[in-house]
């Protein structure tokens, strides 16, 4: 496992470099977010550890960049916690959020997790995805529910690929309306909410696989 670890504090990049090590990961540091976007482009990593707040180049800005040419899973840190900050995180391509101060345990906890999701999306892509009873064909565009093929419709169809496709990541209504409707969220959830519903009741059982984030939005958790 390789990982960036971009924050302008000495300190908190040793205690995280010497806790990846220790697991025998290897990890490399960026003071700023110039100097993370460059080293993503010129070497692969398996996760990034981004701050927000950095010299010449913010987290955010280094994220927006670096999705421009790189799927690397991506965890912003950061000691502001509000809300919109986690929503925008997300909205640019964040796959986790972690709130200084943190346990570096729980950082290596996130990185894991966030692997392991990247992993699944890699290897399934395009392909077959089973869930106990709910096997996925995205290839196929076809859903089978304990062996029967269920009827959807072609929203509910993109919007449960979607959700598999970003397995364990918090979606905000925002998020969901712009990939998979394809427009600007302008305050009004009750779309995705009432597609949400539908999918749920096509999904029978399997519905608890659709989680819902009072305030946020929905995940796709198994």
């Amino acid at each position: 496992m390789k990982v960036l670890i971009a924050d302008d504090e000495e300190m908190i990049r040793a205690v995280l470099r010497e806790y990846v090590e220790f697991e025998g990961g290897e990890a490399d540091e960026a003071g700023d977010g110039m100097e993370a976007v460059k080293k993503c482009r010129e070497e692969e990593f398996d996760v990034v550890l981004m701050d927000i707040m950095m010299p010449r180049l913010d987290g955010f800005s280094a994220v927006k960049e670096i999705r421009k040419f790189s799927k690397v899973p991506v965890i912003m840190l950061s000691a502001r916690g509000e809300e919109y900050d986690k929503l925008f995180g997300f909205e640019i391509g964040a796959d986790d959020y972690v709130t200084k101060p943190f346990s570096p345990k729980e950082v290596l906890a996130r990185i894991h997790a966030v692997t392991r999701r990247a992993s699944v999306t890699a290897q399934s892509e395009g392909g077959m995805y089973e869930f106990e009873g709910l096997k996925i064909d995205i290839a196929g565009r076809n859903v089978y529910v304990d062996g029967e093929k269920a009827v959807l419709t072609p929203k509910e169809y993109e919007l449960l690929f979607y959700f598999v496709q970003n397995m364990g990541v918090a979606l905000s209504r925002e998020r969901l309306l712009s990939k998979v409707w394809g427009y600007d969220f302008y305050g009004d959830d009750r779309t995705v909410d009432t597609h949400v519903k539908m999918l749920r009741s096509s999904l029978k059982e399997y519905r608890k696989f659709i989680v819902t984030l009072r305030g946020l939005g929905y995940k796709f958790e198994v």
